[in-house]
């Protein structure tokens, strides 16, 4: 019944969010913080459509699953490039390389580092996307592929080899005024995959893993080439047990700045994450 509502939440809304970088999953936690820096570079003239680039850094810390102290300890470090192309009115897709460098702890007490103390992962993903728009609010259904390679620090194999994950993602975008300069969204995001483990060279169940819930606030101040987000995300793991964690989030992206050409700030494409 849970996964069922989770389910039909997902189609209400998504995670496909503009001006936002959001948060990735930081695993057994109660609280954590996610700060990211952003460039986004359009690639060719042609106004909405194209190809355009996004560059993003992040830096993440959590809390001990027994306290509240979401700047506690160290979780994660992400470095991501994605090139979108909106090849219509209403699709776009996009491709990316990301690499993530991140902390792992024991789940039990004291929530010690485990050996080895850091899980490097190497990303490759793609995502397609239907966009429906009006000049008040912007609905995106995306669907997400992800393969995703583990390794120790001395890039030897880990237990969990490498993972086939996908993930179906909406959003709902509400602009609050004529200039889209400050917008509010709303987005779930559901997360499946499939696991191929190296000690006893088999494969998981592909199944579902866990959703995110995510609440921003965003501003595009006009004289500015910049983007400003606040949001909090609420993430639920398991399936039969289930833990959930809550993430602040803050990130600032510059817009274009090479510029091809001089445009206004609501004429720029915004469709990516």
């Amino acid at each position: 019944m849970r996964i069922t509502l989770l389910l039909i939440t997902s189609f209400l809304i998504q995670n496909y969010i503009y001006g936002q970088i959001s948060s990735p999953g930081l695993g057994k936690t109660n609280t954590a913080d996610w700060i990211a820096f952003g460039v986004r570079q359009e690639l060719d003239t042609i106004e909405g459509k194209g190809w355009q680039s996004m560059t993003y850094a992040g830096l993440g810390r959590k809390s001990n699953p027994d306290n509240y102290n979401l700047f506690y300890k160290p979780a994660i470090f992400i470095v991501n490039q994605e090139f979108y192309h909106q090849f219509h009115n209403d699709w776009q897709y996009s491709l990316a390389l990301s690499y993530r460098r991140q902390d792992e702890y024991f789940d039990t007490p004291p929530y010690e580092h485990e050996t080895p103390r850091i899980k490097q992962e190497f990303r490759i993903y793609g995502r397609f996307s239907y966009i429906f728009k009006t000049p008040r609010i912007k609905f995106i259904p995306t669907f997400r592929q992800e393969f995703r390679k583990f390794c120790s620090p001395d890039f030897k194999n880990i237990t969990e080899n490498f993972q086939l994950r996908s993930r179906l993602r909406l959003q709902l975008t509400v602009y609050l005024d004529k200039n889209k300069t400050h917008r509010l969204i709303a987005s779930s995001e559901q997360l499946f995959s499939v696991s191929k483990e190296t000690t006893s060279n088999t494969w998981t169940n592909f199944n579902y893993r866990e959703s995110r819930f995510s609440f921003y606030y965003s501003i595009s101040p006009q004289a500015l080439p910049l983007i400003f987000s606040l949001g909090y995300m609420n993430n639920l793991v398991g399936n039969k047990t289930t833990f959930d964690a809550h993430y602040l989030a803050f990130d600032i992206i510059v817009e274009n700045p090479f510029n091809l050409r001089q445009r206004t700030k609501n004429k720029i494409n915004e469709n990516f994450e």
